[in-house]
């Protein structure tokens, strides 16, 4: 793979980075009891009159919500975790390169998955 490409692809992976990063702080913080892991938070709807039926709806809400959080929140730490391993793997010379067979991925496996780790033959299920 030449520089350039290499260096697209860089910056393709940099700009998901960060676009998914921003995601995962609108919804989480980092977990102060496990490093490179997220919690998601809880959020807070505006408080209506103590007892009244639109509290109770809104503590529903705020339940489905941070519910929809968690879920979310999984995905895009995973999604962060997988970027953050191929920008790591060009800053060691291993990317373009299947984990499994250590053969080449092929350039337009890359174009279409930056953060691709093996080559098609050996992705895991």
């Amino acid at each position: 793979m030449d520089i350039s490409t290499l260096g697209q692809l860089r910056v393709q992976l940099q700009r998901e980075h960060d676009r998914i990063l921003a995601e995962l702080k609108a919804i989480a913080t980092p977990s102060a009891s496990a490093p490179g892991q997220w919690d998601a938070s809880y959020p807070k709807f505006e408080e209506e009159e103590s007892g009244s039926h639109a509290d109770r709806d809104n503590e529903e809400d705020e339940v489905e919500e941070y519910e929809e959080r968690i879920g979310a929140k999984s995905s895009l730490a995973s999604q962060l975790l997988t970027i953050t391993h191929a920008l790591e793997r060009i800053e060691h010379g291993a990317y373009g390169t299947c984990k499994r067979c250590h053969n080449p991925i092929p350039l337009e496996r890359l174009l279409a998955n930056p953060a691709a780790e093996y080559d098609i033959a050996h992705e895991p299920l």
